[in-house]
């Protein structure tokens, strides 16, 4: 049988010289006052991806409750769901017509 105790002590020594010298704090480098600020630029990425979600969700909030409506009445008046313009027919002769409504897009 062979005996590897020597070639494993020695790829342990090597990991912890490796880990040991990683591990040293780097001579030089950004260093003073303004060291670690953050620019006005990422406050201005934040806030349109912000913006960003907040018009998506309105935007899917208003075309699920449209898409709701339209389902209801459809159910109610025996329709297709499916059957679009017969929907949006029936709906405006029910007084009902979603064309009032401004559309975002």
């Amino acid at each position: 049988m062979i005996d590897l105790s020597p070639v494993i002590t020695t790829v342990a020594g090597a990991y912890n010289e490796t880990t040991f010298f990683l591990a040293q704090q780097q001579e030089g480098g950004p260093l003073g006052p303004e060291f670690g600020k953050a620019s006005p630029v990422g406050l201005l990425i934040i806030v349109a991806l912000l913006v960003a979600i907040l018009t998506l969700g309105w935007m899917f909030h208003r075309r699920w409750s449209r898409m709701n409506r339209r389902r209801i009445f459809a159910e109610r008046h025996g329709l297709d769901p499916f059957d679009i313009e017969g929907v949006r027919k029936a709906m405006a002769e029910a007084g009902l017509n979603e064309k009032n409504k401004k559309d975002f897009l």
